[in-house]
This record gives structure tokens, sequence and C-alpha cells, in this order.
């Protein structure tokens, strides 16, 4: 019998369960992969309150890595015994095993660890569409990274600055700015401590930056609006302190005919031929060394409810990861 995180209620960590999952054998297109690694996302915080509603009782969790067991019919691209990688829109990885369909999944490479392709998925493609997709940043582009020391902050800082960015991070506390500098960011502004919309306009001489990458939500908003330049492009890819405020959009225009832009990596690669561009491209660079998946914490599948307290508290640092026995 396999096990998993099961949720009867939305709720807090409390409200996950530890229970037996029934596994029954991969339908016609899918593949049964028994999870060596699974990655940790605040997609899964959404889920597990609501914020992001989903039938109960539910599963959660959106990436994994593991070995395939078993293959069903017309499955050819992939074979019992590889090693594998997805991220999905229907939760479902806190679980020992699971069944997935097999044009979701990519093979992993001899380079990459099981341990990386669990904690780079949805974090890594995400990284992925936000510096190539959603804007493309060029050799000189100064951008404004929030949550810098997360797990997709601290992959965008580090290729951000492989391209050539001016990498400007926000973070919460000086140990997280000494983690940031380590990787490669230019300037680091440490919050409440420092006023961010002051210190970014002292960085870029009065201009503003093109383009700010913003998972935080809520609480940072508008002060990141106030970043931009004229015509700047505000990509607001999360809500860690909560959903964006309702604003007119007035407020865009008086401070520059903005953009604003709430892009989601399902829509990035929704097609096999996008997935596998883009998990090709964040693969090659990871081993290049060009960016280093950094695996700041590490709890048992079991313990996933740990987990999730160290990442609403904010001591997490780069990615978590859920290890599986």
């Amino acid at each position: 019998m396999n096990y998993g995180i099961l949720i009867r209620s939305t709720g807090g960590p409390e409200v996950m369960e530890w229970a037996p999952m029934d596994v029954p054998p991969p339908a016609a297109g899918e593949v049964r992969i028994h999870h060596t690694a699974v990655g940790v996302n605040f997609i899964d915080v959404y889920d597990r309150t609501g914020l992001y509603p989903m039938a109960l009782p539910g599963r959660l969790g959106r990436e994994g890595a593991g070995i395939v067991e078993a293959v069903g019919s017309g499955v050819r691209t992939l074979k019992v015994g590889d090693r594998v990688a997805y991220t999905s829109t229907v939760p479902g990885s806190y679980a020992e095993a699971r069944n997935m369909p097999a044009d979701r999944v990519v093979r992993l490479p001899e380079a990459i660890s099981d341990e990386q392709g669990a904690a780079m998925m949805l974090k890594g493609l995400t990284a992925q569409y936000l510096l190539r997709g959603t804007y493309r940043v060029k050799r000189g582009d100064a951008i404004l990274v929030h949550a810098a020391a997360g797990g997709v902050g601290l992959i965008l800082v580090q290729w951000a600055k492989r391209l050539g960015a001016v990498v400007i991070a926000v973070v919460g506390s000086e140990s997280k700015a000494e983690l940031v500098r380590r990787y490669g960011a230019d300037e680091v502004i440490v919050t409440p401590r420092e006023d961010l919309v002051t210190r970014v306009r002292e960085i870029t001489q009065g201009q503003g930056v093109p383009v700010v990458y913003d998972s935080v939500g809520h609480d940072t908003f508008y002060p990141s609006l106030d970043c931009l330049r004229r015509r700047g492009l505000m990509v607001t890819y999360g809500n860690a302190s909560g959903p964006v405020p309702a604003f007119s959009p007035l407020e865009l225009s008086r401070r520059g005919s903005l953009f604003v832009t709430r892009p989601t990596l399902f829509h990035y690669i929704a097609t096999r031929a996008e997935l596998q561009k883009a998990a090709s491209e964040l693969f090659r660079i990871v081993a290049e060394g060009g960016v280093e998946i950094v695996v700041g914490q590490r709890f048992a599948l079991a313990n996933a409810a740990e987990a999730h307290h160290a990442l609403e508290s904010r001591r997490t640092t780069g990615s978590t990861v859920l290890t599986v026995s």
C-alpha cells in the first residue's frame, strides 16, 4: 500500500494527514511514478488553505521526481526504469507513488539528480518563462526580484546574471541578503529596514527598472509599481502575503503608462513541445553550472506539515524537498 498526504478540509498545516492511497495500474497514456523526491511550493499552501479551491478530500503537491514503475498502453516516450520529473496542474505529488499523463513527464538527464529534478520543475520552469517569455531579459537590464532568497528567487537571480542583467534582490533579513549576494545579486534591499522605492530609485539614478518580478502579492504591489520606469512591466506571479488589492487602471497611467501581467506557468508549457523546450533549456543551464539548484531544507514526506510551517514562517531559503524512502 502506498501512503501520502491527504486533506479532508482546508486550513493550517494540521489538516495534513499521512494516509494510505490506492494507486491503480496506469491507464492508457499514463505512467506510474514511484517518487524519490517531491518539491514543496507556495502553491501547495494556496491549495491547502483554500485560496485555490479544490475538491475535498484532496491531495497536495505539484512537482516531483522518481522512477517509472509501470507504463499504460500507448505510451512510447517512456519505459519502466526511466528517471523522470514533472510539474502538474493537478495536485498529488505528496505521495509515495502516483499516475501521471506521460506527455507531461520528462526524462531527467544523467547530470541532473532526482532531488534537483524535484526541486526545480515548477520553480525552475517558472524562472524560465519569467526571464525568457513574460519579459525577455537582456544584457544590461536592471531587474527587481522579490523574495530573492526563495526557491524561484534564487534561480531568477542566478539565471538573470547569466543573461547579463543587473539584479536588485529584495529579502527580509541580513542572512538572506548574504545568501543572494553569494549567488550573484548586484544590489540587495533588506525590507522593512530599507525603503524599497527609495533604494531602487537611488540604484537606477531615478529611472526605475523595466521589470519587477513579484511573488509576494498584496504587501508589495503598490511599492513595486512605484519602482518601475516609464512603460515598465509589473509581473505579479504569487500571493505569499495574499492576493493583490483591486486597483484602477488609472494607477498605471499616472505612474508612467505601466503594464501589469499575472502569468502562470501552465499557460507557457501547455503543449508537449513547449514543455520539452522549456525543460531542455532549464536542464542545460543547470548541467552547465550556470544555475545551482539550492536545496535549503529537507523533510521526510510523512513530515510535510513541518515543511509547510517552515515555508509560511519564512524560515526557508532556496528549495524545500520532501524525501521518499
